[in-house]
């Protein structure tokens, strides 16, 4: 019942979050003259804080209707070219300027891990100007009916694979965290049975390939329980009135509420100092946290079946490592992949998935030429500047882009690529 006891106690807290809304407002209001004051501000702080930290944050947007092309402003849409009930695959479609180049075809697998996928936000905004872009837009399984059945690891693996099928050869896949492993799980399922879709390369980003190396807190929760434990506490049942009502789910408030307890003291100290901001009508800090925030909180459900195959797959058997791991019934083999280039990237202050553990990859992929790797650590990153903020746009994603350039199909290039093992050290 914990599930229906979160709905009543939001719904509870409705009208007191509407209250201060309103008072929000009145003391913000520049007819008010309190408002001008640091009391004003005060007390305006002390509401806007109070409605934020008790609110239900909504699926954010992507909000991307430009990007810049050759040093010229171009319009963006976002438009779904394929559907499914758990996902819809949205392409950044660019009006190019007169003999712009398309740039590679990139498909950026999201994570689907509580949260949505406009959390690569900052990844595909660094992308777009040199890439076509797609990325999967997955749903909140508490919005799906029951009636549409089951969604699991294999299903993942199905999905990733009907997308590629979907763009045609020639694309390239980019998997942040989470979908590491199905992607990768993906692609050796399409190379041991010679398909034409298959990628012609991958990156794999701070992702949990071998969650052996390095162990983290999370890595270390799924260690110290058995499979039984995460069923009968994290599992629950989507209550009435959701369209997802009755489907067994893992609840992206649980999945947030374990997240910001790792850094419980960072959150609040983050609160206080926007209400300081406020105070101080510092708007553009105070701005900066409302950013953040409004897409760290916006989280999603995941299906049991999905979340509970991933712990005892990933985090209990590391059945991929091993190569252990099955889909459909048949045995997940890495060494099939003889043809899609390998690019695993990590940061060297990752707390949630270890230092090491998606150079992995590099390990069980031991079919893949020398000339089609590339291993790459960010120094003074962790997990979230991986696939986002200033170093990423400085150092990652133009590797990623040049990657793809280099061993696109119609690649003009065919120079070695030299294997990167820490920042600006090649071998």
């Amino acid at each position: 019942m914990f599930y229906q006891l979160y709905e009543l106690n939001h719904a509870f807290m409705a009208p007191f979050r509407a209250t201060a809304d309103a008072m929000n407002l009145a003391w913000r209001n520049p007819l008010n003259p309190w408002s001008h004051t640091v009391v004003g501000r005060s007390f305006s702080a002390g509401f806007e804080v109070f409605e934020r930290v008790t609110r239900r944050y909504g699926k954010p947007a992507f909000g991307l209707p430009t990007t810049r092309i050759d040093d010229e402003s171009v319009t963006v849409e976002e438009e779904i070219v394929w559907r499914k009930p758990f996902c819809d695959l949205i392409h950044f479609k660019r009006h190019l300027p007169a003999g712009a180049e398309k740039g590679p075809r990139i498909l950026i697998v999201a994570p689907m891990s509580g949260h949505y996928a406009t959390l690569l936000r900052g990844t595909v905004e660094a992308l777009l100007p040199s890439a076509d872009l797609y990325i999967t837009d997955w749903i909140d399984a508490r919005m799906v009916p029951v009636t549409e059945g089951d969604f699991d690891l294999d299903d993942y693996i199905d999905y990733v694979i009907d997308i590629l099928h979907h763009l045609g050869p020639d694309t390239h896949v980019v998997a942040v965290c989470q979908p590491s492993v199905p992607v990768l799980a993906a692609v050796a399922v399409m190379e041991g049975e010679g398909d034409v879709c298959a990628p012609s390369s991958m990156t794999l980003m701070g992702g949990p390939i071998d969650t052996r190396i390095n162990p983290t807190a999370v890595n270390q929760l799924a260690q110290d329980k058995p499979l039984e434990w995460f069923r009968d506490n994290v599992i629950m049942q989507v209550p009435w009135p959701q369209p997802g009502f009755m489907r067994q789910v893992y609840p992206g408030f649980l999945q947030l509420s374990g997240f910001m307890s790792m850094n419980l003291d960072r959150h609040m100290i983050a609160h206080k100092d926007f209400y300081v901001h406020l105070v101080k009508n510092d708007g553009d800090s105070a701005e900066k946290h409302r950013d953040f925030y409004d897409e760290y909180l916006a989280v999603m459900d995941l299906t049991a079946e999905f979340y509970l195959q991933t712990v005892e797959t990933v985090f209990i058997k590391h059945s991929l490592p091993k190569g252990e791991m099955m889909h459909r019934n048949k045995r997940v083999d890495t060494t099939a992949i003889r043809n899609v280039a390998l690019l695993t990237v990590e940061g060297e202050n990752d707390d949630i998935s270890g230092l090491g553990q998606t150079k992995a990859a590099q390990t069980i992929c031991t079919n893949i030429p020398n000339d089609m790797r590339l291993h790459y650590m960010q120094p003074d990153v962790g997990h979230y500047g991986v696939f986002n903020g200033s170093r990423f746009r400085r150092e990652i994603a133009p590797r990623i882009v040049e990657f793809a350039r280099t061993h696109g199909k119609n690649a003009k290039t065919t120079t070695p690529v030299k294997r990167v093992i820490k920042g600006g050290k090649a071998l």
